[in-house]
């Protein structure tokens, strides 16, 4: 598991570094037509500033929601309260059968429903969204989860 982990943040470092030299050429290129004057080529000089802008934003904005969640894994284990789907039957892709992850969602949306605002339950819920397949759920929940673990420890 620490090989595989090691290989991911390598991966992704990789890809900051390669997109931050893209971003570094898109704003040159954004400078050099400001720079050649008239109407249009300013106007698109100042259209393509905007995009390395957006994209450091996005990077930023990734990386950190990635931090943040593993934060909330990493607790999550050491509390003993992480899902437990290794006695749920698995597709030969390796998820999780959707009827055995729709019965878990159902599971823990009820252990959710009875306290909604602690951080464990919504990081509960989140994974078991992920595992019945609803992406965007998961995501706003995990958003919820983040936040109120945030709360929890600053108490």
């Amino acid at each position: 598991m620490k090989g595989s982990s090691t290989k991911v943040v390598a991966l992704i470092a990789g890809i900051i570094i390669a997109l931050s030299f893209y971003f570094v050429l898109l704003g040159q290129r954004g400078i050099d037509l400001i720079r050649d004057g008239g109407a249009v080529p300013v106007v698109l000089g100042i259209a393509v500033l905007v995009l390395p802008v957006l994209g450091v934003w996005m990077v930023y904005s990734t990386v950190r929601s990635g931090f943040q969640h593993q934060h909330l894994v990493t607790r999550a284990r050491e509390e003993g309260c992480d899902l437990d789907v290794s006695g749920l039957p698995t597709m030969p892709s390796g998820r999780v059968d959707r009827d055995a992850a729709d019965a878990l969602f159902v599971e823990v949306k009820a252990e959710w429903e009875a306290d909604p605002d602690n951080w464990r339950s919504s990081y509960r819920l989140a994974r078991a969204y992920d595992y019945a397949g609803d992406r965007s759920r998961a995501r706003e929940t995990m958003k919820r989860a983040v936040a109120l673990e945030a709360v929890d420890r600053e108490r």
